[in-house]
C-alpha cells in the first residue's frame, strides 16, 4: 500500500524531442570543434598568425586545438560527456575574452558555442554526478 502523502519519484526518460535537439547540438559542436582543432594541429596559416598576435606562442596554438580534440571526443562518451562540455565552454570564454581584447572580429560565434557547450553541459548534468560519486567497490 502506498501513502498518498509521500511524493514518488519517477524515473523517466527526457522526451524524444529533446534528445533529438541535444544530439544535433553535440553533433554541431563535434563538427565545429574537431575541424577548429585539427586546423590548429595542422598549422592553417591564419591561426598561425593569430596565435604569434595572441603572445602566447604556437606551443599554444597546439595545446588548444588538443584540447578541441578532446572536448569533441568526450561529448559522446556519457560518463564524461558533461565535462567535455565544460572544457568545450572554457576555451569558449577564452576565445571571446580574445575577440574582445587582443584580436579583431567579433565574439559571437564564440559566444554562441559557450552557450551551447554549458547547455549539454546541463543536460548531462546527472551523469557527471554519477561518475563522480559512484560507491567505491570491496
Amino acid at each position: 500500500m502506498q501513502n498518498s502523502d509521500s511524493p514518488t519519484i519517477k524515473n523517466e526518460a527526457p522526451p524524444r524531442w529533446r534528445q533529438i535537439g541535444l544530439w544535433t547540438v553535440k553533433l554541431l559542436l563535434a563538427a565545429v570543434f574537431i575541424a577548429a582543432g585539427c586546423a590548429n594541429l595542422y598549422g592553417v596559416p591564419m591561426l598561425v598568425q593569430n596565435f604569434e598576435q595572441i603572445g602566447l606562442g604556437q606551443w599554444f596554438r597546439y595545446f588548444t586545438g588538443t584540447l578541441e580534440l578532446i572536448g569533441a571526443a568526450a561529448l559522446f562518451v556519457p560518463a564524461v560527456a558533461s565535462l567535455g562540455a565544460l572544457l568545450l565552454a572554457a576555451i569558449m570564454i577564452g576565445a571571446t575574452l580574445t575577440h574582445l581584447f587582443v584580436l579583431p572580429g567579433s565574439p559571437v560565434p564564440a559566444m554562441v558555442l559557450f552557450a551551447l557547450s554549458m547547455m549539454v553541459a546541463w543536460a548531462h548534468r546527472d551523469e557527471k554526478k554519477a561518475a563522480f560519486f559512484r560507491p567505491a567497490k570491496g
